[in-house]
């Protein structure tokens, strides 16, 4: 398997064909699997926010009150409106806000962002990133996986995660094959979308590379069966679950 960053890509904005640029830059081949960062479609849609045209409900008041007596630092109540606005449930609004995409991502503060944002405060997280990923797909001829970083449970740093994909199976299903000594697998379904965002992410990176796309080249599916079952459902989560009885005391 070979990864490599899409070469000299603009900073891009609302409006920009993501699909044509990648194209000009790379012999796509049909086989490959083009990684996007979330940023870049993103600013390719608009999802753009700025601070100024936010105005703050009395929960975000609240919320941003309340963490900042619990951090010590000054937070925006209109930081709190946008991931309110962006989110479908609050799992946790202490010591950091939890939040449930529309898309069924958990991920901190709605997946907004700061960062690599020239012409706004904030980047939002794609609204409909699968249907991204295909539009990009079809454009391209080749899977697309669109992608973002976010924490993980149990475990330091962040690390790369796919949000959206099209043209490939979010994982592969090994339950009712065998290992080397003859034992059936009964419960290994490997989520090969994160791990793909993850080695795209280890040269997309996280600061100023400015290589928001990697090509994936000769990465092999096998013979296995496939599902795009990804995020679980309230019902199969017990953290989530278990997170409902939980308060943040400080």
């Amino acid at each position: 398997m070979n990864v490599f960053a899409v070469p000299d890509l603009p900073e891009i904005r609302a409006g920009d064909d993501l699909g044509a640029l990648i194209d000009e830059r790379v012999d796509v081949r049909a086989d490959d699997i083009i990684c996007v960062a979330s940023t870049v479609v993103s600013k390719a849609n608009g999802r753009t926010v700025d601070l100024a045209d936010v105005t703050a409900g009395s929960r975000a008041i609240e919320i941003a009150e309340r963490l900042e007596s619990l951090t010590g630092e000054e937070k925006d109540p209109r930081f709190a409106q946008v991931v309110l606005d962006e989110s479908t449930d609050l799992l946790l609004s202490a010591p950091f806000l939890l939040t449930e995409t529309p898309f069924g991502h958990i991920t901190v503060n709605a997946g907004i962002d700061r960062s690599n944002v020239p012409d706004a405060d904030l980047v939002l997280l794609p609204s409909e990133p699968s249907t991204t990923a295909e539009a990009l797909s079809a454009a391209l001829g080749a899977p697309v996986i669109v992608t973002d970083t976010c924490g993980r449970p149990f475990r330091h740093g962040q690390r790369g995660v796919a949000i959206g994909w099209a043209g490939l199976p979010a994982s592969r299903d090994w339950r009712g094959e065998y290992d080397r000594d003859g034992h059936e697998l009964e419960v290994t379904v490997e989520a090969v979308v994160d791990e793909l965002a993850a080695a795209a992410n280890l040269l997309s990176g996280e600061g100023d590379g400015g290589t928001p796309a990697v090509v994936i080249r000769d990465f092999e599916f096998g013979d296995h069966g496939g599902s795009d079952e990804l995020f679980r459902t309230y019902d199969g989560d017990l953290v989530r679950q278990a997170l409902e009885e939980w308060e943040y005391r400080g």
